[in-house]
């Protein structure tokens, strides 16, 4: 019995400290105080004021180079990641474990090392940097999650299934469709949110790989800090956090249905 109340009040420490400073920032985004713990009474001007206010140009740029990189780089990443899972689960036994390490290493490396590397692979070849380096660059370090995502999709596909489909005259690619996309769809899907919320996330790649052109949001907020983080931020943060939340809670939502689909097709 103590020992599941420590487990138990372990477990909501970690989530407290993991979410009080998103919350701090949920609550602060709802008054005018120019200083975080200032709270200065209800209002909503900072959602205008994001908007319309002076920042208005520079965040929006960024807003839309931030999401229009994400999807991009996460649609591309699925793609290629869906399809070299495929070509590493039919692989033999240990070339599939040193392909499968090799996936490994660009997750475990440092950012700065892969920003790095990658400006000056953009270098080498006189690319110009901008918006298309960036996309490049995220879709280099999103593909290896997309991997790891469709992967455990995979191994619990029956197999049979697949060769019962070319044995009824299928063609392969008939077969990779109608069998083996649906079983791995999930796994796309969560590798797919994965990538999208790496891109947004990240600042150390793009900023070496984006040049002076191209703002990220990260990259904007980090100029910010060096002066005055605009009380805005709180604001778009919430709305962030928002959306993100809601497109986690409609995959799940989606997961469980198909799960629950599954089991009744099964009895």
């Amino acid at each position: 019995m103590v020992k599941k109340i420590l487990c138990q009040g372990y477990l909501w420490l970690l989530l407290l400290l993991l979410y009080a400073p998103i919350f701090i920032i949920m609550i602060y985004s709802f008054t005018e105080a120019k200083v975080l713990g200032n709270w200065t009474g209800f209002s909503t001007k900072l959602y205008s004021s994001l908007f319309t206010g002076g920042m208005h140009h520079s965040l929006m740029n960024a807003i839309w180079n931030t999401f229009a990189i994400a999807l991009l780089a996460a649609t591309a990443s699925t793609a290629l990641g869906s399809i070299a899972a495929i070509g590493i689960f039919n692989l033999r036994s240990r070339t599939r474990q040193v392909m499968n390490f090799a996936n490994a290493i660009p997750m475990m490396n440092a950012d700065i090392i892969t920003g790095v590397s990658l400006f000056l692979l953009f270098v080498s070849f006189g690319i110009s940097q901008g918006f298309t380096t960036v996309v490049l660059a995220h879709i280099t370090f999103c593909t290896p999650y997309v991997v790891l995502s469709v992967m455990p999709r995979l191994k619990k596909m029956n197999q049979n299934v697949y060769e019962a489909a070319l044995d009824l005259g299928a063609t392969p690619f008939q077969a990779l469709c109608k069998v083996i996309l649906p079983e791995i769809f999930p796994g796309m899907i969560s590798g797919f949110i994965l990538a999208f919320t790496l891109s947004i996330d990240d600042f150390v790649i793009s900023y070496f790989t984006a040049g002076a052109q191209t703002q990220t949001l990260s990259m904007v907020i980090y100029s910010m800090a060096k002066k005055r983080v605009s009380p805005e931020i709180n604001a778009l943060s919430t709305i962030m956090f928002l959306v993100i939340l809601a497109i986690i809670l409609t995959s799940n939502a989606m997961d469980s249905r198909a799960y629950k689909r599954n089991q009744k097709a099964i009895r």
